[in-house]
């Protein structure tokens, strides 16, 4: 890759998005960025897109020195990150994180340093809203915005603005992401929550900001659904023991799903074992279907078999991780990978 021009001024927040494959939503997210002032420099981490997102952002640099394309090998979100911080950070005082599949407001990051700047705080990380026009995606994105989906986290539910332990990722002072060593590029999922922890043990303080949300985009099939929240539980299982961090009662308790259904399979020995499995089914349905009544919605009736499907997709996911660990005695969990010497 040729080198880059040198701005006109040094950089105060380098803002990262990485992305793969993201043709349909990249050109409108760049123009959305580019009318940010605050955004001085804007790194695009591309994993390997084949669907045209290079050629859109190739085109975009040429007219805006603002705007740069970075390759990102190793393909998953953190290490493309930690490239465009390793390469580019030094100019910068501010550290912002861009997912391509979201809607962002306006002067989304200029917001967001404002209010780090007035809290005097090390990271900010604001609410994050599911949104989908209609069928299954309508179903998961229902129950990702509820209680029911997410267990009441702070950054799903609205909570009011704060210090928390964590959210969805936003702003990071350049400083404190280096000194806590940057993302580990050895999890590819709850690689945000595993820095958090890091950061906090330095003393860092981590603000939510509700007035600045983040709308995502769903998957929109049940087995893209799964397949995600299985590596979410992959993910917080490997974060649980790496820090040795008790799991909070929201996250305990889709713990007990997959057991359930496997305890099911031998209701034909004894028709009590299916009751559990039997139970969190008619509550997710009925959950579902009461939030369909009360939006006038039947679509939204999907979001229990969505809920369903991400209960067992992570409970299966943490116990694979969790069992496999201690099988090894600890082997299976990836040595943590930090590209930046923890200070």
């Amino acid at each position: 890759m040729t080198a880059m021009p040198a701005l006109p001024h040094p950089s105060r927040v380098l803002t990262v998005v990485p992305c793969l494959n993201e043709a349909a939503h990249i050109a409108a997210l760049l123009t959305c960025l580019l009318s940010d002032p605050a955004n001085t420099r804007i790194v695009v981490a591309d994993g390997g897109s084949t669907d045209g997102t290079r050629r859109i952002v190739r085109a975009m640099a040429q007219e805006n020195a603002r705007v740069v394309l970075l390759d990102n090998p190793d393909r998953i979100q953190s290490a493309g990150i930690n490239r465009a911080v390793a390469r580019f950070g030094e100019q910068a005082t501010w550290l912002a994180r861009v997912d391509a599949h979201c809607l962002y407001p306006q002067d989304y990051v200029s917001r967001l340093v404002a209010i780090a700047e007035t809290q005097g705080v090390d990271s900010v990380v604001v609410r994050m809203e599911t949104r989908a026009a209609r069928g299954f995606a309508r179903g998961v994105a229902a129950a990702q915005n509820s209680r029911l989906g997410t267990g009441g986290a702070a950054h799903r539910t609205g909570a009011a603005a704060g210090l928390v332990e964590h959210g969805h990722h936003a702003l990071m002072r350049i400083g404190a992401f280096r000194a806590a060593g940057g993302y580990c590029e050895a999890m590819a999922c709850n690689e945000d929550a595993e820095l958090d922890l890091r950061m906090l043990a330095r003393g860092a303080r981590i603000w939510l900001a509700p007035e600045v949300p983040v709308t995502y985009f769903p998957r929109g099939t049940a087995r893209g659904l799964l397949r995600q929240y299985l590596r979410y539980g992959e993910g917080r299982a490997t974060t649980v023991r790496r820090h040795r961090r008790r799991l909070r009662l929201r996250q305990a308790l889709p713990l007990a799903i997959a057991p359930a259904c496997g305890l099911a399979l031998a209701a034909p020995l004894q028709p009590a074992f299916a009751l559990p499995a039997v139970g969190w089914a008619l509550l997710c349905q009925g959950w579902g279907l009461g939030l369909a009544i009360r939006e006038r919605r039947a679509d939204v009736a999907l979001s229990g078999s969505a809920a369903m499907i991400m209960h067992l997709g992570w409970s299966a996911g943490y116990w694979k991780q969790a069992i496999v660990a201690r099988v090894s005695g600890g082997r299976s969990i990836p040595a943590p990978v930090l590209p930046f010497a923890a200070s």
